[in-house]
């Protein structure tokens, strides 16, 4: 169904703009940053542009088209909380690059000029030469097809490519169409992902600072330390048995002091990083004082003399007399520590070692540019050669190293399942594109796919599904390139089993993220295998239905897990599951607000929730939600029966991980006065390791039961005290008890760990008051 033809009148409420435009505004007001309040300035600017839009209604927040004018394919502007502000991603002022087209091509700095150029014979050959060599950057979607035109004119499509000039050119002087050229083709390596760029390492890098503290340390051992043993030699000179002004210096000696006191004022001039020698109360400051008097001709009275001769004592008594051993051994080392280059200075060497490489792609490893100091670099830049890149500066180049993603993963650069969603789309992007059959079309498409998976989810009402890929006319024009798609699915197959058993392997207990889903959801299509992957639903959003697919995983979890311990402990009947499953899949599809729904399946979820029908509120939501999640494992189950995702070294061996991760979120909960997102966490947690556990052999269940207590232990005590009534629950069901319909047994000492709750959460409560009012 045409989005722009849908007539349901729900949008989204104006009350989440409103609170987040409130809060950029007090930020760009009050923040001592000066960055800080400009960024904010401009969220501000962005989200009354969302109110006003909502208000005349130009934005329909909620839809798939959400601004008024552009169709479906246009990528929007989105805010936080997947909300158009009403400009186009590739909209606003004429880039540079842009710019520079419009000069080299001799006609007008404007899209439509620029657009119209691009049909001409000598457009079309320009762009010819961008699709041979491979050198240009697709940054939004958009940047595809004129590029897309160029191919289909190429390969004798002339009737695909004006249908799809016909679809762009009322857009065309608004959208920016045009390819960016670049200096280098895309990286070749179809394996190797990068989390930043070389641009992206190359602009840390540089917006690096030297380290106020580190620096004003510094200055202190290289300025006023040395400054401070001169000026206390010169005092030494009036002493006798240690005690100054008890006998008369030469006759040169004020005008010693007198030079002293000038080059005081020049190095307080020239550094300004230290304060204390200013202090009149410090040891310097009191040195300095005396000898300004002392140099003016005016005698010191008794309390400054008395502070004068303390001061020097102090001094000869921590650090010895200058120009002695202990003395000069300590400056000695304090220089050495004060020359040692600072971070920046290293950063800086790094940045320029980085400057010859193409800037849009990883780096191909990463010691060669965080190498120690070189004989060479020392002389060109000063530094110590020998001088070890700092940990600090290596971790920014690492981040843009280029590797098969299980390299990444292994080497810290993946530290979570969300960065693991931000680099799939590129594993993706080559993967998809294999199944088209010219090369330069297969750069084309790659190139595309990883700029469409930039752009930000829509928050959307009713069961609409975010816009796809293929959806975009310019893929669309070039769908009959694929094929049969047979030659694509082994790669697929392979790519997404990989994927699935390192996310599962490498973040148990972790929901994994919609971005990776979608992704995932993706190469199985693309493998033809029927693998129904669901993301987690928004409670705040949920409108009560779920799509089909829901049921359909369900479906493959009842054939997996039936009459295991996930399904008792749970108290799940499977069986009815895939009955109801198979019935609806069989029957005419219910519609609501325009889109399949599974009333069954939903009609279960609120009743294994207790949740009456009609009812609404974000907690009950959040309960509706968890059953579904429950039913279907949340595509565990998906993974292991349709994908054969089999993580090594076992599902035992996942289980017992899972409850690690049970044990850290549970200990978010303590004195937490906000606990539902830990205690969610350690539920989704918990319910993923019983998936494991379920498939697990009897012998490896009775041995990772037998082994939580022992990682209890090594948590604090009030994780324990609050998973006690959880593990009761769990040995009670393993042993072939049930809980009641209440989720309890033994009089409230066993309870199912569930996250959601319309009231107090039991684990939410305090087991050290709780103990104490017993």
């Amino acid at each position: 169904m045409n989005d722009d033809a849908e007539q349901q009148p729900l949008t989204a409420a104006p009350s989440y703009a409103a609170a987040q435009s409130a809060k950029a505004f007090t930020t760009a007001l009050t923040h001592p940053d000066a960055g800080t309040r400009d960024r904010a300035a401009q969220r501000v600017k962005r989200w009354r542009a969302v109110l006003a839009g909502m208000a005349d209604g130009r934005l329909r927040i909620g839809s798939r088209a959400p601004v008024a004018g552009l169709p479906v394919w246009v990528t929007p502007e989105v805010v936080r909380g997947g909300f158009a502000t009403g400009a186009a991603g590739a909209g606003g002022p004429l880039q540079p690059y842009e710019a520079q087209a419009a000069r080299r091509f001799g006609v007008a700095a404007d899209r439509g000029a620029l657009f119209a150029h691009c049909l001409t014979a000598p457009g079309l050959a320009w762009l010819g030469e961008l699709l041979d060599s491979g050198r240009y950057e697709v940054t939004v979607p958009e940047e595809a097809a004129l590029l897309t035109v160029a191919w289909l004119v190429r390969h004798d499509e002339t009737a695909g490519a004006l249908d799809l000039v016909t679809e762009l050119e009322p857009y065309a002087g608004r959208l920016r169409f045009l390819p960016r050229p670049t200096d280098e083709p895309t990286a070749a390596d179809p394996a190797a992902v990068h989390r930043d760029t070389v641009s992206d390492a190359s602009a840390t890098l540089a917006r690096r600072r030297p380290h106020a503290a580190v620096e004003t340390q510094r200055e202190a051992l290289t300025v006023w330390q040395p400054f401070g043993d001169e000026l206390l030699a010169h005092w030494l000179e009036t002493a006798r048995d240690g005690r100054v002004l008890e006998r008369t210096p030469d006759t040169a000696w004020p005008a010693r002091g007198a030079a002293l006191l000038h080059r005081y004022r020049q190095l307080a001039a020239r550094h300004t990083r230290c304060g204390k020698h200013r202090d009149p109360r410090q040891n310097l400051g009191i040195l300095r004082g005396a000898l300004e008097e002392t140099v003016a001709g005016r005698p010191l009275d008794a309390r400054r003399l008395g502070l004068l001769r303390h001061a020097v004592a102090s001094m000869v008594r921590r650090r010895g007399l200058p120009g002695s051993a202990p003395h000069t051994a300590l400056r000695e080392r304090q220089a050495a520590q004060a020359a040692l280059p600072s971070h920046h200075a290293l950063a800086q060497l790094v940045l320029r070692r980085l400057g010859g490489l193409p800037q849009d792609s990883g780096v191909p490893e990463v010691a060669p540019f965080v190498s120690p100091v070189t004989e060479q670099e020392a002389r060109d830049a000063g530094l110590p050669a020998g001088t070890v890149v700092p940990p600090t500066v290596r971790q920014v180049v690492e981040a843009a190293l280029s590797a098969p993603i299980g390299t990444l993963v292994e080497r810290g650069v993946i530290p979570s399942a969300e960065v693991l969603a931000e680099l799939v789309p590129q594993l993706v992007a080559a993967t998809t594109a294999q199944g088209y059959g010219d090369e330069a079309l297969r750069t084309l498409m790659a190139a595309h796919y990883r700029a469409f998976r930039n752009r930000r989810s829509l928050l959307l009402l009713h069961l609409r599904q975010q816009v796809r890929a293929e959806e975009l006319p310019w893929v669309r024009a070039v769908a009959g390139q694929l094929g049969d798609g047979t030659e694509g699915r082994g790669p697929a197959l392979t790519v997404l089993r990989e994927l699935g058993e390192l996310a599962v392997r490498t973040f148990p207990g972790t929901l994994l993220p919609n971005p990776l889903v979608r992704e995932l959801g993706v190469l199985a299509r693309r493998a033809d295998l029927g693998a129904p992957l669901v993301e987690e639903l928004a409670a705040d959003i949920f409108m009560g239905t779920f799509s089909p697919k829901f049921p359909a995983a369900a479906r493959i979890a009842a054939d997996l897990l039936h009459g295991t311990l996930y399904e008792r402990y749970y108290g799940i009947d499977y069986r009815a599951v895939r009955d109801l499953a198979i019935t609806e899949a069989a029957t005419a599809p219910s519609r609501r607000y325009g889109a399949r729904t599974s009333p069954g399946f939903a009609a279960l979820c609120a009743e294994r929730a207790g949740e009456p029908a009609g009812s609404w509120s974000v907690a009950a939501n959040g309960k509706v939600i968890e059953q579904a999640q429950i039913l279907t494992t949340h595509n565990l189950a998906t993974l292991v029966a349709r994908v054969g995702v089999s993580p090594e070294p076992g599902p035992s061996d996942l289980a017992h991980r899972c409850f690690v991760t049970v044990c850290r979120r549970t200990a978010r909960v303590h004195r937490n006065p906000r606990p539902l997102p830990a205690l969610k966490d350690a539920a989704y947690a918990w319910r993923q390791m019983l998936f494991h556990l379920s498939l697990c052999s009897p012998a490896e269940q009775e041995y990772v039961l037998a082994a939580l207590d022992e990682e209890t232990a090594r948590h604090p005590a009030h994780v324990a005290a609050r998973l006690a009534p959880a593990l009761a629950g769990l040995r009670l069901v393993a042993a072939g008890g049930a809980f009641a319909r209440d989720g309890t047994a033994d009089g409230g000492r066993a309870r199912c760990f569930l996250g959601w709750s319309t009231g107090p959460h039991w684990m939410r409560a305090d087991p050290a008051a709780a103990a104490a009012e017993r």
